[in-house]
């Protein structure tokens, strides 16, 4: 018999409180570890519970305000009886050792918009976790990805595109972002796009002569449509010019050649131990993966301007026992009052479509039947609100 978690509104470990995260996926994409992420690997919380190396959880080290047993109807379950009752449901997913040598490390994948970052690392964890359309500065947050096997344990940093002229706060934001993962990573991967000016890439991914950061390999993206004669120019040119420890030509679309990369980062990456169970493959919580969906759908749906003044939250998400479908509640936030026309269409036509789109991705993401209910708020100027941003998940 299985303990269904659904929440805890409210639990703190070791003094630091977190707010409960709704996780419903069997993909188990919502483990988070203790927040700043690397401070503490001993202790970890679970979007439905906190739990450590050792599976301990006990009424000292967690408070639970609000919590719901799907058997246990009559409740007056002790904290006690609590503890023991997570120990057991999560005996298959606790941490097992390590081998000797295992290798731990965070790699930042950073390149000019529309370079295929989000690509490769989806086509390295197999999944599609970073939101990927043919429009550029598609990828907003700094987005975790778990590459893990018995040997290692890697974490991608993807990135947004790096934009050298910054028009609002939110850009301003993104590339915070994009430096924090530098700052972060023990290895750097730089995407160039060899279809698309690739000797200009290198003034921006460029190390300077006193750079003291992480080594860094140019991944030349693309190959598959690119004429070799050319791809082969550019190789020997990036060879030449750029300090990367290595250059490699890979397609990420099809995966040709990726397998080079992984094993450069294998190769420079250090030892440790794992920070995360080895069957997870993300931090985020499936409410940020829902919202990512539906703004893809945005991009892919709407032309112009639209998609870059759009942002998407998920402001309800109830599982319900089956034959119920989950229900999902999500805003398409906008900044001016004629983009909620252009964003709803004629008798709502348009809204229709973004929600048949975006639900069927997000029932295949969640392997779940899905209900999702769309609605639109005007946020006036929310790209530069720095309140506003914040609240939005922008930090």
């Amino acid at each position: 018999m299985k303990i269904n978690f659904k929440y805890f509104k409210n639990a703190m470990i070791d003094n630091v409180a977190c707010q409960g995260v709704p996780c419903f996926s069997p993909k188990r994409i919502a483990w988070r570890p203790r927040f700043p992420y690397r401070a503490n690997p001993s202790v970890w919380f679970h979007s439905n519970y906190f739990i450590d190396r050792n599976s301990h959880c006990s009424k000292r080290n967690a408070h639970l305000d609000e919590f719901d047993l799907e058997d246990d109807e009559e409740g007056g379950m002790s904290p006690e009886e609590i503890a023991q009752r997570i120990r057991q449901d999560t005996e298959d997913i606790v941490f097992q050792e390590d081998p000797p040598d295992h290798k731990m490390g965070f790699v930042a994948i950073i390149g000019r918009p529309n370079a295929g970052k989000s690509s490769l690392m989806n086509q390295i964890l197999g999944e599609q976790l970073s939101i990927v359309t043919e429009k550029a500065q598609t990828t907003r947050h700094k987005v975790l990805g778990i590459w893990s096997e018995p040997s290692h344990q890697v974490v991608f940093l993807d990135t947004p595109g790096i934009i050298t002229n910054q028009r609002d706060e939110l850009e301003e934001r993104m590339m915070n972002a994009v430096t924090q993962a530098i700052k972060d990573a023990d290895v750097l991967i730089a995407i160039v796009d060899v279809t698309d000016r690739p000797e200009q890439a290198l003034d921006m991914i460029q190390p300077g002569d006193d750079w003291s950061g992480p080594l860094m390999a140019v991944v030349l993206n693309k190959m598959d449509i690119m004429d070799p004669n050319e791809l082969e120019d550019i190789l020997t040119w990036y060879t030449d010019h750029c300090k990367a420890s290595a250059v490699i030509p890979v397609s990420a679309q099809t995966g040709e050649n990726v397998e080079r990369v992984q094993e450069w980062v294998l190769e420079n990456i250090p030892t440790g131990s794992s920070l995360y169970p080895k069957d997870i493959l993300a931090e985020a919580s499936e409410r940020f993966f829902v919202s990512e969906i539906i703004r893809k759908h945005v991009f892919l749906q709407y032309r112009q301007e639209l998609p870059y003044q759009v942002t998407v939250q998920v402001t309800q998400f109830k599982q319900r026992p089956a034959p119920q479908k989950t229900f999902i509640h999500a805003q398409v936030i906008v900044e001016k009052e004629r983009h909620v026309k252009l964003l709803v269409g004629a008798k709502g036509s348009a809204i229709k479509q973004l929600s048949s789109a975006s639900r069927s991705d997000i029932e295949d993401f969640l392997q779940l039947p899905v209900y999702l209910d769309l609605s639109v708020k005007v946020v006036p100027k929310w790209r530069s609100d720095d309140k506003q941003l914040g609240r939005l998940g922008y930090v």
